[in-house]
């Protein structure tokens, strides 16, 4: 059935901008910026498959070229974009409003989905000086054991990089070490790529881009991924995961800013003919469903030989880039049902620059500079200050600012709280301070940033951990106390080291399939950074944990090339190491499934993996009909039969609130066909499981666990299966909801807002002065009808909007705005326009995973009175 996609103009606008009134009565507006999507741009399927489906590439290009001429005979005004044939079958285009509606109409279009706006990778960034040591991170996951003692080293694997580039001159990929010293051409390592945007790309500011053949990075963050994937310098001492293998480099994001999924989709079918083996997405879009563009090719990716690790996104928590946060955050092509999508563990140590303290012993204290304030020196001692205490809430903060020369020629030790980094250096500045180390307010060290203000510091600004600052404390208080800065650096314990990251997204996808799929070293990782910025850097992201990821499957695929790209994910989760839950490892409580996926990636098991487990991950979806019974099987690949253990290991559930979430410990309960299973040599064996959902736990709740199969004898593995569940009816939870606007709204634009017309409205349909629907999806939908009829008559004018897939809103108040064109589409395909009248607009939308025949899987509202009056009424 064809999928006629709706005007899906902005969404997420943030609370701050949709509170505009206290009565959802009243009239009200609320701003038409968008948040996450580009307004015009739209990726358009046709209803063909692709050529990776196996179809002519003559077939594919015939789709194409009768929707141009449709388009043309319909005098339809577009502007083309992209044209894909290979992973994704269609275009992506440039279009108004109108437009748009006219083209979602045609006989051509099998569906559209908004071009998503990409946002340069938001990581936690401090220089921690030009330190490269990764060994801590390479001994989480084992592969400083597999290239030692198993000799691997990725050789002769493609890697394909989707990102900013690669610092073409960095010695770390062979380079030269000199800017601009080491061309494209016959490159050392780097021997595959293109530049899709140019330097001066950006999609907010500069939206047209200039592709060339060098894709060199000035942006960072795709050099980092790439170093931590392969970055080879015996001379910096640096060593990534693969450190020989060979990358394509495709650039997608200028020196900053942003860049659009559609732009990546040209890049996946680029990386595709040049014969990548592996390709690495640390990066992604808010579309949670794995039904969208990106996540569809990177499944035929994999169909197609090629193994996609992608990171499963950034949004555990709240923030500007994410919203609310939450649970169901993880996004597109990470949720795509067969690409790896990765969470990130904090990273077991950090390696930093150190000044040290006077006292009765000797104090090392390692630091991150924070962003924007000059470089720390090398040399030179300081007496030091404090401006507070370790209770301080509000330390240095213009409520409480230091006296004027209270701190001249000092070093000003500060908690961090109440107030920006910034505020507090200021102050310590105006004070006379020639230098600040701001101390944690909760465990661990942090980095943090003092740009974006009108005026910078003008001296270094530190951040250190809570127990360092606690012992500069006292030490500042029994007496006098100086500093001095060195060129040296330290190894310094991760109070959550081993643990997930807060800012790691939260699954499950919109599907209920379980996302993410494992998890790897993202926090605190010292990687390669482009010559121009320092040469190296500490990053963290889940963009730091997906490349450790791809440089495992590189060291895998060496180890095993006869391996199915389709099958490495499997060996990766049935060797994965879960971890104890961030908020209380000392409970002795797994963490969630829909949190770490399988577990830390545990290279070395994997490669040495003689017996999978398939599937490598249950999605058990709703429990409403009660418990579920699945089959395992074991297959073996060595001479000698292998017999297993079975247990089960609850984990971490959460919920019932999808962005505010509520932790339990509510293990489910599985009992197994079998206590235990035997494996012939060469051979397979199956055994059946029940898991039952946990009695106690609320629902809508999310619970999961391990299926454990543990080998008898020394020689064997312990191998898991990770699953998850929705307790409950999944259709119970409510989609449309009113935030404090009362949402949904009929809505008229009038400059740049919307204004609600709770009594009804009058409608020209020129230009942008048309119906507006606003609605909040506090859930995920599967689709959203919207049908016409006359107010008067009641006569039925059909379809006037019909989408499919919508992802959820992002934060508790925001919303989508739906357009009408005035125009309505019969059940046979038949084009109509309304006349000038008045009309009811009638929403439906089906829940996700929702059974279009059962009406209480629907949620239903109609409009106040839509009056059409392309005319003006005669006086």
């Amino acid at each position: 059935m064809k999928q006629v996609r709706l005007t899906l103009l902005a969404s997420a606008v943030s609370a701050a901008m949709a509170l505009c009134a206290t009565s959802a009565q009243a009239t009200q507006a609320v701003p038409a910026k968008s948040a996450e999507m580009a307004p015009n741009l739209w990726f358009i399927e046709f209803a063909g498959a692709p050529m990776a489906d196996g179809r002519a590439a003559s077939a594919v290009k015939a789709d194409e070229a009768e929707f141009l001429r449709e388009a043309t005979s319909k005098q339809i005004k577009f502007k083309k974009r992209n044209t894909f044939t290979n992973l994704f079958n269609g275009i992506s285009i440039e279009a108004t409003p109108a437009e748009r509606a006219k083209i979602a109409k045609m006989a051509a279009v099998k569906a559209m989905y908004p071009v998503m706006v990409i946002q340069a990778p938001k990581v936690d960034k401090s220089d921690g000086g030009t330190l490269p040591d990764m060994s801590s991170a390479l001994g989480m996951t084992g592969a400083d054991i597999a290239q030692n003692s198993l000799g691997l080293t990725g050789n002769g694997i493609k890697v394909g990089v989707i990102d900013t580039g690669i610092d073409l001159d960095h010695p770390a990929f062979g380079g030269g070490g000199v800017p601009g010293g080491t061309p494209f051409e016959n490159h050392p390592r780097v021997k595959f790529g293109y530049d899709f945007v140019g330097d001066s790309f950006n999609n907010g500011t500069q939206p047209v881009a200039m592709p060339d053949g060098n894709p060199d990075d000035c942006g960072g963050h795709g050099t980092h991924v790439a170093g931590i994937i392969g970055g080879n310098s015996a001379a910096d001492n640096f060593k990534g995961v693969a450190p020989n293998v060979t990358f394509g480099a495709y650039r997608v994001f200028g020196c900053e800013g942003s860049t659009t999924s559609d732009i990546i989709l040209a890049a996946m079918e680029r990386a595709k003919a040049d014969g990548m083996q592996v390709i690495n997405q640390s990066l992604g879009a808010s579309y949670q469903w794995p039904q969208y563009p990106t996540a569809q090719a990177a499944d035929r990716l994999v169909r197609d030989g090629i193994v996609v690790v992608a990171s499963i996104g950034n949004c555990g928590v709240a923030s500007t880039q994410c919203g609310a946060g939450g649970l169901y955050g993880a996004g597109a092509p990470g949720v795509g049902a067969n690409v790896i999508g990765v969470a990130s563990y904090e990273n077991a140590s950090i390696k930093l620059k150190t000044f040290t303290a006077t006292g009765a012993t000797p104090l090392t204290v390692g630091y991150q500079a924070a962003t924007g304030a000059p470089d720390a020196p090398t040399s030179g001692s300081f007496p030091m200050a404090r401006t507070g205490t370790v209770a301080s809430t509000a330390d240095a903060c213009n409520t409480a600012p230091p006296a004027s020369g209270s701190l001249t020629g000092q070093i000003a030790l500060i908690r961090r709280g109440s107030c920006s980094f910034l505020e507090k250096s200021l102050n310590a500045q105006n004070a006379g301070a020639v230098g600040v180390v701001i101390y944690n307010n909760v465990a661990g060290h942090f980095g943090g940033t003092v740009a974006g203000g009108a005026s910078l510091p003008s001296i270094p600004v530190v951040t250190i951990s809570d127990t360092l600052g606690a012992d500069l404390d006292s030490r500042i208080a029994a007496g006098a106390t100086s500093m001095t800065w060195t060129p040296n650096s330290a190894a310094f314990p991760s109070v959550n080291g081993g643990l997930i990251n807060s800012f790691s997204s939260w699954g499950l996808a919109a599907d209920l399939s379980l996302k993410p799929d494992l998890g790897a070293p993202g926090g605190s990782i010292a990687s390669s950074y482009p010559l121009e910025l320092g040469g190296y850097a500490t990053l963290s992201g889940t963009s730091m944990s997906s490349p450790h990821t791809a440089g495992g499957v590189a060291l895998l695929l060496q180890a095993r090339p006869t391996l199915k790209a389709s099958s490495i994910r499997t060996r990766l989760q049935n060797t994965a190491d879960p971890k104890m839950w961030m908020g209380n490892p000392g409970l002795g409580v797994v963490d969630a499934t829909h949190r770490q996926g399988a577990g830390m990636l545990d290279i070395v098991q994997a490669v040495q993996a003689k017996v999978g487990v398939f599937p490598s991950k249950l999605s058990l979806g709703e429990s409403e009909s009660g418990p579920q019974t699945q089959t395992l099987t074991l297959k073996n690949g060595s001479a000698t039969p292998m017999t297993y253990d079975l247990s089960h290991v609850g984990a971490i559930a959460t919920g019932p609130n999808s962005f505010t979430v509520s932790s339990f410990n509510a293990p489910a309960t599985v009992g197994f066909s079998s206590s235990t299973v035997t494996v012939p040599a060469r051979g397979s064996a199956t055994v059946d499981v029940t898991i039952t959902a946990p009695a106690g736990l609320p629902d809508k709740s999310i619970y999961g666990g391990y299926l454990v199969m543990t080998a008898q004898g020394e020689a064997g593995q312990t191998l898991r299966v990770p699953y998850s569940g929705f307790k409950g009816d999944y259709q119970s939870i409510q989609v449309l909801t009113p935030t404090a606007n009362g949402f949904p709204w009929l809505a008229q634009l009038v400059g740049t807002s919307y204004q609600n017309r709770p009594t009804g409205g009058t409608f020209t349909m020129a230009g942008s002065d048309v119906p507006y629907l606003l609605m909040h999806f506090d859930h995920h939908a599967r689709s959203v009808r919207v049908t016409v009829t006359e107010t008067a008559s009641g006569k039925n004018w059909h379809t006037a909007i019909s989408d499919d897939y919508i992802p959820r809103s992002a934060n508790v108040a925001s919303f989508f705005p739906f357009s009408w064109d005035g125009t309505t589409t019969k059940k046979n395909g038949t084009v109509m326009t309304v006349p000038d009248g008045t009309y009811t607009l009638n929403v439906s939308v089906l829940k996700a995973l929702g059974d279009p025949n059962n009406e209480a899987h629907w949620e239903r509202w109609a409009s106040p009175t839509v009056t059409i009056q392309r005319t003006p009424a005669k006086k």
